[in-house]
């Protein structure tokens, strides 16, 4: 059995909270922003990538392996790790294939469909999607509500760079939701909640995978479920935010986010050494 104390896992559930209600910090800027700063968006997607990869495969399979060699021995923690990787892989990639593409949260959407309502549908079809797309982040955030639970738990250090990467990748989010809602509704208000609230889908996974995990955790356990979460991430990482920050703006910012993003990651980790 897994020792861990209270302080430890409200720490780990407040940054999980806080990075999953960041969809309300997109939300804010479709409907106060007169246009999309499409190159900061791009940037910040690229940089969240960057950091997710980099803590993904430097420090989070490491550990998981380290874990998982120390009960099942070299050969069977290396083995048991890379399964539990590609695991997490599977996972999420089959969260996003039950997800319809017209309510997929990482459907990319401006600031500026709100006024001239380019690519929109009529009234009643874009409230059934504002709320359609909400649905599917809650789908679809519950895993990575489990994810950065359990890296902060395992050590918080580690836990606040991955919220804040979360948060990134969550606030395209809360326009997918926002920018639908409102141009249906009219109401700023109505939008901005329905956005706000579609977060709470993380720390919601995380207490649930928490309470279900936490009779079981052992180091064995803790090693799958840590493998998993970088399988989680890097999927993420690929198969969302880059292409998202391509979309967004121009190909070689999305880079130079993610190599910066992986920069900071680096320092940060060397810091605590």
């Amino acid at each position: 059995m897994y020792a861990m104390d209270w302080n430890s896992i409200l720490f780990a559930f407040s940054l999980t909270l806080f990075a999953g209600l960041s969809t309300g910090i997109g939300s804010a800027i479709a409907l106060l922003a007169r246009r999309t700063n499409t190159g900061f968006l791009t940037v910040s997607l690229g940089f969240s990538a960057g950091v997710m990869i980099y803590v993904s495969f430097v420090e989070i399979f490491p550990k998981a392996k380290d874990e998982l060699s120390s009960v099942l021995g070299e050969s069977g923690g290396a083995w048991v790790t890379a399964l539990a990787f590609f695991g997490g892989m599977t996972i999420i990639a089959l969260i996003d294939k039950m997800i319809p593409n017209i309510e997929n949260p990482h459907e990319i959407r401006n600031v500026e469909d709100l006024a001239s309502g380019k690519n929109l549908e009529a009234s009643h079809k874009l409230m059934r999607t504002g709320i359609y797309t909400a649905l599917a982040i809650g789908i679809h955030n519950f895993p990575e509500g489990l994810a950065t639970f359990t890296s902060a738990l395992k050590d918080p250090n580690l836990g606040i760079p991955i919220a804040i990467a979360i948060a990134i990748h969550n606030i395209p989010e809360g326009v997918a939701v926002a920018v639908p809602v409102f141009y249906a509704t009219g109401n700023k208000r109505k939008a901005f909640w329905l956005s706000f609230l579609s977060g709470l889908s993380e720390p919601v996974g995380a207490v649930i995978g928490f309470l279900i995990l936490m009779p079981f955790m052992s180091p064995v356990v803790f090693g799958i479920l840590f493998a998993a979460v970088a399988g989680i991430m890097v999927f993420i990482s690929l198969d969302e935010l880059l292409p998202s920050a391509r979309e967004y703006g121009e190909h070689h910012l999305s880079i130079y986010g993610l190599v910066a993003g992986m920069i900071v990651m680096a320092i940060s980790l060397l810091l605590f050494i």
